[in-house]
């Protein structure tokens, strides 16, 4: 669905994308691993064309993303921030439908807020939590809000933007049992970055490792930690000797 053909992205001396070359495959959950700094949210920036890329091709079902149409280029798209990027000033219900109530499409206010319910819902929330403000949520509570958020206009292909940051490991284990069961569900396309292995093994169908501006290894999560690609050993082990120099 997704296809990125030597992908360039630089900021002034700092060459970010180096010519990423990268496939995810309509209806199937792509994880993009790496360390801190290496590219990672820029790639996503780059395919959302948040970020304009300076060279390669980057094509949606075969359309380049710079030339498309952009309110129904978005409209196919779903993202979990990794802050969860909640309006604090909006009640939660008004943040599930917030996409929901704007634009050609936008729904009726009664109509909007069922829909963002039935979401909350879907996440494991109670319809009493869609009055409240992001404020009087726990951080947990926030980020099944995000997804809420992320699926309520039913996209094709949703991005998931580190969605276990800040999280202890039992509601980390939640989010991520969330992500998979809702992608398979609604048969969406799947892209998510993180460094969080426990979340890569839970919800990748394929696993792309990023480093120095480019994909190093892609492949079957099943083969990840087989692989004898150095730099993928060299991450999922944790080593401070290897192919991948620790920033100091």
């Amino acid at each position: 669905m997704i296809e990125l053909k030597g992908v360039t992205k630089s900021f002034g001396q700092n060459h970010v994308l180096r010519g990423v070359d990268l496939t995810i495959p309509s209806g199937k959950s792509v994880v993009v691993i790496g360390g801190s700094g290496t590219g990672k949210s820029v790639l996503l920036k780059c395919i959302l064309g948040l970020v304009r890329h300076d060279g390669g091709q980057i094509t949606l079902d075969g359309q380049d993303v710079t030339r498309a149409e952009r309110d129904p280029f978005l409209a196919r798209f779903g993202m979990l921030f990794q802050g969860g990027a909640l309006f604090d000033s909006l009640r939660v219900w008004e943040n599930v439908a917030f996409r929901l109530m704007r634009g050609a499409l936008a729904r009726p206010k009664a109509e909007a807020r069922e829909i963002a319910i039935e979401k909350l819902r879907r996440v494991g929330l109670k319809p009493d939590v869609a009055e409240l403000f992001p404020a009087e949520l726990s951080g947990g509570m926030q980020k099944r809000v995000g997804l809420a958020r992320a699926i309520a206009a039913e996209p094709e292909i949703i991005f998931f933007d580190e969605p276990t940051t800040g999280l202890d490991p039992i509601m980390a284990g939640v989010i991520n049992d969330l992500i998979r069961e809702i992608v398979v569900e609604m048969g969406a396309t799947a892209m998510t970055i993180t460094h969080d292995l426990t979340s890569v093994r839970a919800i990748a169908d394929r696993v792309a490792m990023l480093h120095a501006g480019r994909i190093q290894w892609t492949g079957p999560v099943a083969e990840m930690d087989a692989t004898p690609d150095p730099y993928v050993q060299q991450f999922i082990h944790g080593r401070a000797i290897g192919p991948i120099e620790a920033v100091r």
